[in-house]
């Protein structure tokens, strides 16, 4: 069975830190029979690197499950380092965003909008501009769902910052948090958002915990038809 690594930001806040031991439980109660481990991208331990290495001596291959919600530098530098660290043997899934189960989270988070006219999608940010394009998507696909304007804002990074995005967008707002955990960046938006209503964010949640897994047979399967002769 190929292992599975979940990493993570790490997160000073406690409460942020069970959140994610949680969604690594949930999906461990969905898949019993697979081998899960959790490792950071950053403050906690196990760091990424001495997790894939203590794996990669036990297991012939696993699969590193980014528990982030857009492909930024973690996901194209750190996670994409350890697959090319053990070439055939550690392969790298998607991040969990953007996708359809995400909206439906934030759908739920946000309740009855009757009395709301614009969304405001509040993010972490990130410098690298394929993670705000896949905010962008998330927001496009949410206001589909809802069916109200969505604007993006983050908190920081680069991209629109909050403050400002609330100062320019007329109406009744909700703001729709896109973080998986409770802690510093949420801490920022309360801040930033009041006297609007801010959503919790988006963990835990069992279909967060499904979606990961969905990465990580997605990853699996690429893997192995890669693995396969060429019929040229």
């Amino acid at each position: 069975m190929t292992d599975l690594v979940a990493v993570a930001h790490g997160t000073a806040d406690p409460r942020g830190i069970r959140v994610v031991h949680e969604l690594v439980r949930e999906m461990a109660r969905q898949r019993p029979d697979l081998p899960i481990s959790l490792g950071f991208v950053d403050l906690l331990t196990p760091a990424l690197p001495s997790l894939v290495r203590r794996v990669t001596r036990d297991a012939s291959d696993a699969v590193v499950v980014p528990l982030l919600l857009s492909s930024g530098y973690h996901v194209y530098v750190d996670v994409a380092a350890e697959a090319r660290r053990y070439p055939g043997q550690v392969h790298a899934a998607g991040a969990l965003g953007p996708d359809p189960v995400l909206v439906e989270i934030l759908a739920d988070r946000l309740g009855d909008l009757s009395r709301v006219d614009t969304i405001v999608l509040a993010a972490a940010g990130s410098s690298d501009p394929r993670a705000l394009a896949d905010c962008e998507t998330t927001a496009n696909l949410l206001s589909a769902r809802v069916d109200r304007p969505v604007r993006v804002a983050y908190v920081s990074g680069a991209g629109d910052r909050l403050p400002d995005v609330l100062s320019r967008t007329p109406g009744r707002l909700a703001i729709a948090t896109y973080l998986l955990a409770p802690g510093f960046f949420h801490n920022l938006i309360h801040r930033h958002a009041h006297p609007h209503p801010v959503t919790a964010p988006l963990a835990p949640d069992p279909r967060l915990s499904t979606l990961a897994l969905h990465r990580y047979e997605s990853a699996r399967t690429i893997s192995r038809l890669s693995a396969l002769p060429s019929c040229a």
